[in-house]
């Protein structure tokens, strides 16, 4: 009898280690746009990451002049401010593979087929003032909630204030700030409700002191945006949840060797 109990802990043990070993931790950055033909920010680029076996996929949004929600990384396209300009101008110009740039309306609904890979909306500081920048954050909210789609986006902003409108918005939201301050101390973070922090990843490598410090908070821990496998490696071993990346099947592949 011990040692059926015995083995069955055995057997549990290393199921939770091989578990742990091949957690998935990326994220593609403007989605998986690695590869000829593919824009980044576009759907193409999203049901790419989502086929990649992505944890997450990342994206950006602006908002024009007449209050669409767009998914692009630029705050102009074709040298035209989105900002500045109506959708009915702005929807003429095309990407690389001859469409044009997705509403967000349009990428919420393609991200929700797909419950495997999450969709991490930054909403872009605006260029025009602060109070725009918390009413883009508002306007995402408010377009994620209309589609039933709050399980499968997370938010980041660079904007603290926009982002604690989101959570306002939202409690239930998970929120991620990227804008690293050194007045943004982790302890506030926690108090003001922020799920994570998701700082470029040259902030962490000079100050690894940070790292334990949220942890020590309960806030989870991304980094943008590492390319090279030796930064992989090095973010991988300081237990990150989540690692950006404009290379997500080169970070799939090393997560894969690694638990092998």
């Amino acid at each position: 009898m011990r040692k059926i109990i015995f083995n069955f802990f055995l057997l549990f043990f290393l199921a939770h280690l091989v578990t742990a070993q091949t957690k998935n931790l990326t994220v593609a950055h403007r989605g998986a746009w690695d590869a000829p033909k593919i824009p980044e920010n576009s759907i193409a680029s999203l049901k790419k990451a989502i086929t990649l076996g992505c944890k997450g996929s990342e994206f950006d949004v602006w908002m024009t002049k007449d209050s669409v929600l767009v998914v692009h990384h630029d705050p102009d396209i074709a040298g035209v401010s989105i900002e500045n300009s109506n959708w009915s101008e702005l929807k003429k110009f095309k990407l690389s593979d001859g469409k044009r740039m997705p509403t967000l309306k349009e990428y919420l609904k393609a991200g929700k087929k797909h419950k495997s890979t999450q969709l991490i909306l930054e909403f872009k500081m605006s260029k025009i003032s602060p109070e725009r920048t918390r009413l883009v954050g508002e306007k995402c909210v408010e377009m994620v909630k209309k589609l039933k789609a709050t399980s499968y986006v997370d938010y980041i902003s660079f904007d603290y204030d926009a982002c604690k409108r989101v959570m306002e918005l939202d409690p239930n939201a998970k929120v991620s700030y990227v804008n690293w301050k050194h007045d943004r101390e982790p302890e506030q973070m926690k108090s003001d409700g922020f799920y994570a922090v998701d700082y470029h990843f040259k902030v962490f490598k000079e100050n690894p002191g940070l790292i334990q410090r949220f942890k020590d908070q309960g806030i989870k821990l991304n980094t943008w945006t590492v390319n090279d496998p030796e930064d992989m490696k090095w973010f991988i071993k300081q237990g990150f949840d989540y690692i950006t990346t404009d290379k997500p099947g080169k970070l799939l592949e090393l997560l894969n060797n690694t638990s092998n």
